[in-house]
């Protein structure tokens, strides 16, 4: 499977927004956005004239990027979510939000949604005691998820835990951090995720 490995900063500039994809420098003035707040190449502080059609795809590449996922994958959620009852973009953010790797970044066990990817298919998370590693697997309300025993003295995630006490946790997400666990209190609404993208944007994009 195709997956973007080249500088992850590059992917911010080019949608003008932190999408935290780069960990603990995204809170600090290293920060590409910081540094450089326009497009990469040669021609990226250039103002070209931007299309109604320009804007929707900005839109939808934002949020696949900020979940990491390719256009098979994303459009694969976005079909689930026309089928749901209730607001398409609504629902979409909802099942993006829902997999276990962005569960486990927001809990703050890991500095970044690719670290706690590669940390879940590594099989380091129990959920409701049972070793889940497929950083898709859709959470529900009440589901616990904790990190393995022999998993609580990794350095990583010691030092992980501590520096995301500045970034808080989710209102729908609640931490015992002492026992290495925490739990999904309630599936989130669109004003808890406040996200920087207008997914009815997306939803226009993909009903053209």
């Amino acid at each position: 499977m195709g997956r973007y490995i080249g500088s992850v900063c590059r992917l911010c500039r080019r949608e003008g927004n932190k999408l935290f994809l780069k960990g603990s420098r995204c809170y600090t003035e290293k920060c590409a956005i910081e540094r450089r707040n326009y497009s990469p190449g040669q021609h990226g502080q250039a103002r070209p004239r931007i299309s109604e059609y320009q804007v929707q795809l900005r839109e939808k590449q934002k949020l696949k990027r900020i979940y990491g996922l390719l256009e098979r994958q994303f459009r694969g959620y976005f079909e689930k979510a026309v089928r749901r009852k209730g607001i398409t973009g609504e629902n979409l953010l909802q099942l993006l939000e829902r997999r276990l790797d962005n569960i486990v970044y927001r809990m703050g066990f890991c500095s970044s949604r690719k670290e706690a990817r590669q940390m879940v298919n590594h099989g380091h998370f129990l959920v409701n005691g049972r070793k889940v590693d497929v950083a898709s697997f859709l959470v529900k309300s009440n589901d616990v998820i904790e990190l393995k025993p022999a998993s609580r003295k990794l350095v990583q995630i010691q030092t992980t835990l501590t520096s995301a006490e500045g970034r808080g946790i989710s209102p729908w997400l609640e931490l015992d951090k002492a026992h290495f666990k925490g739990r999904v209190k309630a599936i989130p609404t669109k004003e808890e995720l406040a996200m920087p993208v207008n997914e009815q944007l997306v939803v226009e994009l993909y009903s053209r």
